[in-house]
């Protein structure tokens, strides 16, 4: 895949690519790493009597599926949370089983387990582990505190707020610092945390909000 250097950024003396839905692609190893699908989660709601439109996990996965089709990655790397509770696959609707099944086939996909699914479910096809440490970076969930090597990680949902044509918008952002890089959620019904909260200062230091758009990269200082 060819990347854009507008659109790019170096983190651990690699290449990366951001993108709008919340993907970030890894130049060196030709993988797309997401976060936090949260498939099912509008039927777990549901089934607590809060009723949503149940079309999460399907708008999730066709974006996913068009993400995967234009980038054709050797790897895919899921950073937890893909599944919004531990019966999230026996809610899913089977023609979104069966595509999944299709794409967990079709190159090395690796699912990370996170609080929310630390079983992933094996019947999907992929690779289950807790976390991978991997040409110098470690892949988890949620960024550990006091870790000294690079890592990537998600579980917060980052965004960004930002003025838009005199209008205050918010956005999903990666937040970029020395040693850490936060992924936002990939899923298409998920909130998210202000990227200057505190929990994510505290664990990243000095960072930038990365906000990709089009063929560029917008880029925030955090407050400190």
């Amino acid at each position: 895949m060819a990347v854009s250097d507008a659109s790019s950024f170096d983190f651990a003396g690699q290449r990366w690519r951001a993108f709008p839905q919340g993907a970030l692609y890894w130049v060196e190893r030709d993988a797309l790493i997401v976060a936090d699908l949260h498939f099912e989660k509008a039927s777990a709601y549901a089934a607590r009597g809060q009723m949503l439109p149940p079309y999460d996990s399907r708008a999730t996965l066709d974006a996913l599926d068009a993400l995967i089709g234009q980038t054709a990655p050797r790897e895919i790397w899921c950073l937890g949370d893909s599944f919004h509770d531990m019966d999230a696959t026996d809610r899913m609707d089977e023609s979104i089983r069966a595509r999944l099944t299709k794409l967990t086939g079709s190159c090395r996909w690796t699912w990370i387990t996170g609080n929310h699914d630390p079983r992933p479910a094996p019947e999907l096809g992929g690779e289950t582990i807790e976390e991978m440490r991997i040409d110098g970076v470690i892949l988890r969930h949620e960024a550990l505190r006091g870790e000294s090597d690079p890592e990537i990680s998600g579980h917060f949902h980052p965004k960004w707020r930002l003025s838009l044509r005199g209008r205050s918008v918010s956005r999903r952002c990666f937040v970029l610092g020395a040693r850490k890089l936060i992924i936002p959620a990939f899923g298409s019904l998920t909130g998210g945390l202000d990227a200057a909260a505190p929990v994510i200062r505290t664990l990243v230091g000095q960072s930038e909000a990365l906000i990709p758009v089009s063929d560029r990269l917008l880029r925030f200082s955090v407050p400190a």
